[in-house]
């Protein structure tokens, strides 16, 4: 009869392809997960990369981060202040060439903006002058100041196509306009077409391409900065906008 070491040694032998090898298991499981770890890092880098460019626009733009990269973000987390600073862009940098005309909402001083120019233009290159009107249609004095013109865009179709630029003039005009009180600024635009490369240089080009013949839409946009009588209705200047007139050109 086999003795207790036999015994042992037979069940030993009869078990020892069911035996777990601890260093092998592991061994074998990082070999698997190495290839997913790589591609996990590649993607957790692009993805770092791609808020990196969606904070640079929301600087830019101010436009809130409700994009395709924010869902990388955890919707639980409480939103950061690290943007919260940006304000606006000036009334002069607000529509650019090609883009979208911009939906302005009102005054909050009750300020309006019109533009009184020729309803036929020539076509061409050269400067067309006119004037814009700033109203106050609030029922209360307005007081303040404003730049010494304000900004014109051209758009078609709600696309612009021209718009002022170049260096922006550092004098300040006073404004003190009682109800229904108005004030004239001198403004003209250039009916040229201009591109989005055009905005990188500041002033427009003198060879920028004439607008073909056709029906344009004319508008103004001016920063206002309120009296510290009038009391601080917002954190940034109020901006003043208009309706769109009609331009013929061609």
């Amino acid at each position: 009869m086999p003795d207790e070491g036999s015994l042992r040694d037979e069940l030993h032998r009869a078990s020892a392809p069911n035996t777990l090898d601890s260093r092998r298991i592991i061994a074998k499981s990082r070999a698997r997960r190495l290839p997913r770890q790589i591609a996990a890092g590649t993607l957790g880098a692009l993805a770092l990369a791609g808020i990196t460019v969606l904070a640079v626009q929301v600087t830019q733009l101010g436009d809130p981060a409700t994009t395709t990269a924010g869902a990388a973000f955890d919707e639980s987390a409480p939103a950061t202040s690290e943007f919260s600073g940006v304000k606006r862009a000036p009334a002069d940098r607000i529509n650019l060439c090609e883009a979208q005309l911009a939906d302005v909402a009102q005054s909050h001083y009750g300020l309006e903006l019109s533009v009184t120019f020729p309803e036929t233009v020539p076509a061409g290159s050269n400067p067309i002058s006119g004037t814009v009107r700033l109203t106050n249609t609030s029922d209360r004095e307005v007081v303040g100041s404003t730049p010494a013109s304000p900004a014109l865009t051209l758009s078609q179709q709600g696309i612009v196509v021209w718009h002022t630029n170049g260096a922006t003039e550092v004098a300040m005009v006073s404004v003190d306009l009682a109800p229904g009180a108005s004030v004239e600024y001198s403004a003209s635009f250039s009916p040229v077409r201009c591109g989005v490369d055009d905005d990188l240089t500041g002033a427009f080009g003198p060879d920028l391409p004439a607008l073909e013949a056709g029906t344009y839409q004319l508008s103004a946009l001016m920063d206002f900065t309120a009296d510290p009588s009038m009391g601080q209705k917002t954190a940034e200047l109020d901006l003043v906008s208009g309706p769109l007139a009609t331009i013929q050109i061609g």
